[in-house]
């Protein structure tokens, strides 16, 4: 099931000539002529083009398409970007019969290089007249860059339907971060309540998510609401408005687990669940800093079960603890207890260090820190850091 899985939506994924690998570069999708939207955005001081020109239009108008490029971030781009982010959807809107402000473009690859805007501008026909209610799977393709799988999902919230697709599997960290996500959905949501799903129901799981803690110049989460299934608006009160709100948390969630097991060079997923501390913005801090702690990311990697470098890192998130209070689990093996690693942890042979070791080697590596007895708790997902995130990067634009 995909973006297009929900009614009123159409979808498609072409070759436009922007990659050097000749794989799909450009992707369309387009909701029935009443669809409502809303977004969120990267917090980086220099976002791109295309992430200045959707905010401007999702405040402004009343968007019910996307046009993505992949390829090029269109970023650091100067004016040249927004002219040519505007050429782009101009060119859409024309064969599609929308005003250009309708579309919301989007673009994601490498930081600097312009779009190539001919290519583009002559396959923009081609994704229009390939548009199709099961072109979800072709749009999720066009928009990836160094993902090696596309990224869906989708849920039923009874007679509404919820899709979604995503990509991004670098420059991923906590607050929104390279990551493209869309979910679509055919209930009937004004704008202002489409606003409250995607920053309620769908913005906190990629929150939560972090690759390797640094944050992109062109992310976007975008929800799009077709209304195509019928009856009236679905808002917060509505009989129905928690099983959509459910539905919608529940698919974000799938993307950003997606999103994470396909880690750029990535062999293990690192589920950090934090409890105990004063409010939920403080169990949140912790758990990022972490996840995304380099020393725990290669300790990962390693299947190392060195406990000293999770509570480095919990210690250096800036989030006020009694040391005496913390304990760290690794698994089931409890290797920090009241702020002391047992002292014969490394130097002798023992069932709580093997426990822990054999609980690094899992696909899945579950740490949990309770730092003391308040009511926060939060939960981040992140991953190892491996010699092929590093090829990987070393080799970006090579």
């Amino acid at each position: 099931m995909s973006v297009t899985y929900p009614l009123g939506f159409r979808a498609s994924g072409v070759t436009a000539g922007c990659k050097p690998s000749g794989a799909p570069d450009l992707g369309l999708l387009v909701g029935d002529p009443g669809t409502t939207a809303a977004g969120v955005f990267t917090t980086n001081r220099a976002p791109a083009a295309p992430v200045r020109l959707a905010r401007e239009r999702l405040a402004s108008s009343s968007p019910c398409a996307v046009l993505v490029n992949s390829g090029q971030a269109n970023a650091a781009t100067g004016p040249r970007g927004v002219d040519d982010a505007r050429a782009m959807t101009a060119r859409a809107g024309e064969f599609l019969g929308l005003d250009p402000d309708r579309l919301i473009p989007c673009s994601t690859g490498v930081i600097g290089e312009p779009v190539h805007l001919e290519p583009l501008m002559q396959a923009i026909p081609a994704a229009v007249i390939a548009l199709a209610v099961d072109g979800g799977p072709a749009f999720a393709r066009a928009i990836l860059t160094t993902d090696t799988v596309d990224k869906q999902g989708s849920a039923d919230a009874g007679r509404f339907r919820v899709g979604g697709c995503a990509k991004g599997v670098g420059m991923i960290a906590p607050s929104l971060a390279t990551m493209l996500a869309f979910l679509t959905t055919d209930a009937r949501v004004a704008p202002a309540d489409v606003r409250s799903l995607t920053e309620r129901a769908v913005a906190p799981a990629f929150e939560a998510i972090t690759v390797d803690g640094c944050s992109s110049t062109n992310d976007a989460v975008l929800v799009l609401a077709s209304g195509a299934a019928g009856d009236g608006a679905v808002a917060p009160g509505h009989p129905a408005w928690d099983e959509l709100e459910d539905a919608f948390a529940g698919v974000a969630r799938s993307l950003a687990a997606q999103l994470i097991a396909d880690g750029e060079g990535a062999t293990r997923v690192v589920l950090v669940e934090v409890d105990g501390a004063r409010s939920d913005d403080d169990a949140r801090a912790v758990a990022k800093a972490v996840a995304g702690s380099p020393l725990v990311k290669t300790a990962v990697f390693g299947a190392d079960p060195n406990p000293g470098r999770i509570l480095q890192a919990a210690g250096a998130a800036g989030v006020d603890l009694d040391p005496h209070e913390l304990d760290i689990s690794i698994g089931e093996a409890r290797v920090v207890q009241r702020g002391v690693i047992p002292s014969t942890y490394f130097s002798q042979p023992s069932e709580l260090a093997e426990s822990a070791r054999r609980a690094m080697k899992d696909d899945e590596v579950r740490i949990r820190v309770a730092i003391g007895n308040g009511p926060g708790r939060a939960t981040v997902l992140g991953c190892d850091l491996t010699y092929e995130y590093v090829r990987i990067n070393g080799e970006y634009t090579t």
